[in-house]
């Protein structure tokens, strides 16, 4: 029986909701700094994501955070982080939540 990536992908997002920038009080999810979560047959689990800015203060940090806090969530043999900076980051790339929190709505 394979593994229900739809099912896993929802669980990994929901996680990555718990993971925030220490600067902005919102999650790395919703500010748009995931760029793609790819799961293959052994549960491995690949994210590509970004950061606000290539001089981050957590940029050594927040790629080991988010991997083990996706390779905790169960089902998930392995995370791996990607950090791209293509195609650069920029507040449009938040989600309507986001930008009400941070006041840009």
């Amino acid at each position: 029986m394979g593994i229900d990536r739809a099912d896993m992908q929802s669980r990994i997002i929901t996680m990555l909701k718990t993971i925030y920038d220490p600067e902005i009080p919102v999650d790395i999810y919703e500010l748009g700094l995931v760029y793609g979560i790819d799961v293959d047959d052994q549960a491995d689990v690949k994210i590509s994501m970004t950061l606000t800015s290539p001089s981050c203060p957590v940029a050594e940090t927040l790629p080991p955070e988010v991997e083990q806090k996706v390779t905790s969530v169960e089902g998930v043999n392995s995370c791996k982080v990607e950090i791209t900076w293509e195609p650069p980051w920029d507040k449009s790339m938040m989600s309507q939540e986001a930008m009400l929190e941070l006041g840009f709505l």
